[in-house]
């Protein structure tokens, strides 16, 4: 009988087991709906002549990238010489890039044809407001700005000693008032303009509103023409002044030559390691003003093509390129200033080390962006229009015209590029 019992719980136990596995074999398969992959954005931004700047902006992508999962940025770096005319040609295509690194000035041509994404103002409180307002075209905003430049005074202490010069001016006339005094205790000069250098004259003449055809046929613009003048015939600035450039000019001030010079504070690292000894007795100074008492500012900025394929996340991704961290993070490596107001406001550009010189140009360059001049805006022929001022200033300071028949035949010729 017990015999009997062991056998049926076996058999029983035995066949539980084998119900339990034919279960397991046969039961039906829960659906699970295969996991769907995000499709991404691929946002091609073009950068202007910052291939060497990989170790900054290699990892500002991977940490955009990661806040960001549906977006995948294509980073491609155009020499600074080809930019306008692949933008024109990608522009005109069917796929251009989504956000490009740009001037203001050819930003603007492409704006006034229609070719660019007009972006809402509101969104880019967080920049200098007056640089947002240089970036608009009939009220709108065009373009996020990226980074800006605004030229210091540099001067030699030794010179300045050594010709009895106590205060250091702040204005183009007072600067250019101590060339005698220059020339007569040390015979150097006072400085060396450049004057027919791009739009360097132009942007002089902005310095006293003088900033249309109209404006420049009149008293106070042949005043400084004739400034200008007197400095070049008294020999009181190089003969080199109306045709050589900023880099000839930079090398004048490394040789001792010149008294001040108007330049970018990256150039003082130039000044270091190539001129030690003048170097040595640089320091620095607000960038000379005009009458109307603003400073000049250059500005590069991003934009995003009407034909864009992705201009939100193009968008995006230009915000974050210039919030606060990356915008100070870029200047700790290049001497560029941010456009962002909170990186502005950070202690890198609003104090300095009296004893670092650097430092003191940053602080300075930086201030500037306080009170800016917005450069004058030539909408149509703008080369020619500064081809047009050049050939007219290396005309009246090699006295080949008389200053008031130069200008007011200058005038007429700009008014009849404008028009056309």
């Amino acid at each position: 009988m017990k015999k009997n019992i062991k056998t049926i719980i076996t058999i029983a136990i035995i066949t539980l087991i084998c119900v339990s596995a034919i279960y397991e074999i046969t039961k039906p398969t829960k659906y699970t709906k295969p996991s769907e992959k995000v499709k991404k954005q691929e946002v091609v931004f073009w950068s202007l002549q910052m291939g060497t700047f990989g170790s900054y902006m290699n990892p500002l992508i991977t940490e955009f990238e990661k806040e960001n999962p549906d977006i995948k940025i294509k980073w491609i770096d155009v020499p600074y010489s080809e930019g306008e005319k692949r933008t024109l040609a990608s522009i005109l295509s069917s796929t251009p890039p989504d956000l490009v690194n740009l001037t203001p000035d050819f930003s603007s041509i492409l704006a006034q044809k229609q070719a660019l994404e007009f972006i809402d103002c509101n969104k880019l409180d967080a920049y200098n407001p007056q640089i947002i307002e240089m970036l608009k075209q009939n009220g709108k905003c065009y373009a996020v700005p990226f980074y800006a430049t605004s030229s210091i005074t540099f001067y030699n202490k030794n010179i300045l000693k050594k010709a009895g010069i106590n205060k250091i001016p702040s204005t183009y006339s007072e600067m250019n008032a101590t060339a005698d005094q220059i020339k007569q205790k040390t015979n150097l000069f006072v400085t060396m303009p450049t004057l027919t250098e791009n739009d360097t004259f132009l942007k002089i003449l902005n310095k006293y509103d003088i900033n249309t055809s109209e404006k420049l046929a009149t008293k106070q613009s042949e005043e400084i023409f004739n400034e200008y003048k007197n400095l070049y015939k008294n020999d009181y600035i190089p003969k080199e002044s109306i045709t050589q450039n900023h880099q000839e000019a930079l090398e004048k001030y490394m040789s001792g030559q010149l008294a001040f010079i108007q330049s970018g504070a990256n150039f003082l690292n130039i000044v270091k390691e190539n001129a030690p000894q003048i170097y040595k007795y640089t320091d620095v100074s607000y960038q000379p003003k005009g009458s109307n008492g603003k400073y000049d500012v250059s500005v590069m900025n991003l934009i995003i093509p009407q034909r864009a394929k992705n201009k939100d996340a193009a968008l995006k991704f230009a915000l974050f390129l210039t919030n606060k961290k990356n915008q100070i993070e870029l200047a700790k490596l290049t001497s560029i200033l941010p456009v962002n107001k909170n990186a502005l406001n950070d202690s890198y550009f609003t104090s300095y080390n009296e004893k670092d010189v650097i430092s003191k140009a940053r602080y300075i360059s930086s201030k500037q962006l306080n009170n800016l001049l917005i450069p004058i805006k030539l909408e149509h022929n703008k080369k020619e229009i500064i081809t047009l001022i050049n050939n007219t200033t290396q005309q009246i300071m090699l006295d080949k015209i008389q200053t008031q028949k130069g200008l007011k035949e200058a005038a007429k010729n700009w008014k009849k590029m404008e028009e056309i």
